[in-house]
């Protein structure tokens, strides 16, 4: 059984990590290369980086924050938001990005995602979803949670994989930021839809709702931010945890 991987997610603002609650109100929180030194040492599995800073400069500034952060970690690194072309994919792994996450790039280019599998290999390549609840409907957000594409995100899901989207990253707009647990029930709407990783994002508080996610079939990795920014969670512990509840962990 392969192991779960548990994924602390970095929004990165003009180089500095920041975090919102439901997408909005964003707030300093710390120099991104610490945070990846520290979350290397402390038993991540992998690292995502988004970059949310819109400008030029800020995607320079976040060049060099990827280069930092490649050369001092020794996990898997995904980097993530304003890929929209083929060159944007080759910056970031040229950058020390191992997987690159398509978002609203892919809605706007939806042969984006074929054109990168081809050229980069489906492993390289990672399907990330903002997904709301309209009218007891799953629909496709994109630019960052705030447009409605009314889209029906569970069969952009599976167009995405057929493109040759390695993994799918879930994150449930209406959950993000909460605290109260992982949106179970639009994962498992996913789950039964495709069938390469899923990595849940959007909701964890405690440790137990990462040990609830993993009862739950097709489900790889949970993905969070504040709650290990914070230390309300610590990963060595969460992975002691979920180990001692017969999830399979690399500790």
């Amino acid at each position: 059984m392969l192991a779960k991987r548990i994924i602390p997610c970095l929004d990165v603002k003009n180089g500095r990590v920041v975090k919102g609650v439901n997408f909005q109100g964003l707030q300093d929180v710390a120099d991104p290369v610490e945070m990846a030194r520290f979350y290397n040492e402390a038993g991540a599995d992998e690292l995502v980086f988004y970059d949310i800073t819109a400008s030029a400069e800020g995607r320079s500034l976040f060049a060099d924050v990827l280069r930092k952060v490649a050369s001092e970690i020794f996990i898997p690194l995904t980097v993530g938001v304003g890929i929209r072309t083929l060159d944007d994919f080759d910056r970031v792994l040229k950058c020390g990005a191992d997987k690159v996450s398509v978002n609203s790039g892919a809605i706007a280019n939806p042969k984006l995602i074929g054109e990168a599998a081809k050229k980069y290999g489906d492993q390289c390549v990672v399907l990330s979803m903002d997904v709301k609840r309209v009218n007891g409907q799953f629909h496709l957000f994109a630019k960052g949670g705030r447009e409605d594409t009314g889209i029906d995100a569970m069969e952009w899901a599976v167009k995405g994989v057929a493109d040759g989207a390695g993994e799918v990253v879930l994150n449930s707009i209406d959950t993000d930021g909460v605290k109260n647990g992982f949106d179970l029930e639009m994962l498992d709407e996913l789950a039964s839809r495709v069938h390469v990783p899923i990595i849940a994002s959007g909701g964890a508080g405690t440790m137990e709702h990462f040990a609830e996610l993993f009862t739950h079939p097709g489900m790889d990795a949970g993905l969070a931010a504040s709650v290990f920014h914070t230390k309300q969670v610590d990963i060595k512990e969460l992975k002691r945890f979920l180990s001692e509840r017969g999830v399979e962990m690399r500790i």
